[in-house]
């Protein structure tokens, strides 16, 4: 079973994604409401995927990426972004995240990015 690491600053986003992921089969390990809580997290978690917010407060998203992929290259990081923000997810992209999503999405839009992450079947 995949493990997953949600961040988001927004508890409805956390436990909406949490939610899904555990409905698709997934171990949702962590929840982490800023990128500093997710660094630590995820050095201490090691989940298989990570759902990352862009905007929070403490640190950012892309701060969080920025920190994680340097010390495990291979992590699989989807950032997930409000519209407008195209310029950070080029930041975020270039720092290592693997993928994105824009809210608001579709449940399917982040199933098939997560399942292509993992090389799982859609």
């Amino acid at each position: 079973m995949p493990t997953v690491l949600v961040v988001d600053d927004t508890l409805f986003m956390r436990v909406a994604i949490s939610n899904m992921f555990s409905e698709w089969g997934y171990e949702v390990v962590g929840k982490a409401a800023n990128g500093k809580e997710a660094v630590a997290m995820y050095r201490e978690l090691q989940p298989d995927l990570v759902t990352m917010d862009v905007t929070m407060p403490v640190m950012t998203g892309i701060a969080a990426v920025k920190k994680i992929i340097p010390e495990f290259p291979n992590a699989k990081i989807i950032m997930v972004t409000a519209l407008g923000q195209q310029k950070l997810i080029v930041e975020a992209i270039e720092s290592g995240a693997k993928d994105f999503i824009t809210k608001p999405f579709e449940p399917e839009r982040l199933r098939a990015v997560a399942d292509q992450l993992l090389g799982q079947n859609c």
